[in-house]
């Protein structure tokens, strides 16, 4: 499932609301991340914050009864690609880093991390500790050669 236009534009004025939610200030107070539940049969994508509390929320219509065996995976890839273009707004919300965008499904149960923001990296979909055990068994190794 490739993303039309009249999606993109949905998800980026979706984005919008929740940038609006949180206006940029110098010293951020909220700590939350943002948790997007979509649903594969109304195409409803709804954002909410870790209190549970709906932040937004948008039908996107190619969403709408989809068939896609694997809808999860290209709705996450469709949500990535287009927080990744909106980068300099999601960057700058009033929420204390590092926060990340989480999609989840109709049942409010995690499937991905979309995208971490830290004041110094961001971490475009994965765990932020992927691969980490092999890294450090790699150290360990050279570190006793020596």
């Amino acid at each position: 499932m490739k993303a039309t236009e009249s999606t993109i534009i949905q998800l980026k004025r979706f984005f919008n609301k929740i940038s609006q939610k949180f206006p940029y200030i110098d010293e951020p107070v909220i700590m939350t991340d943002i948790h997007l539940s979509v649903s594969q049969d109304t195409g409803e994508l709804l954002a909410f914050d870790d209190n549970d509390n709906e932040i937004t929320r948008c039908v996107v219509d190619q969403w709408i009864n989809s068939k896609e065996q694997d809808f999860y995976v290209l709705v996450a890839s469709i949500l990535r690609d287009v927080l990744k273009q909106m980068d300099d707004i999601m960057d700058n919300l009033c929420i204390l880093k590092p926060y990340s965008f989480i999609l989840e499904n109709d049942e409010r149960e995690h499937l991905a991390e979309l995208y971490l923001f830290d004041s110094d990296i961001r971490i475009i979909g994965g765990d932020l500790m992927d691969g980490l055990d092999n890294d450090l068994n790699k150290f360990l190794d050279n570190l006793l050669k020596d």
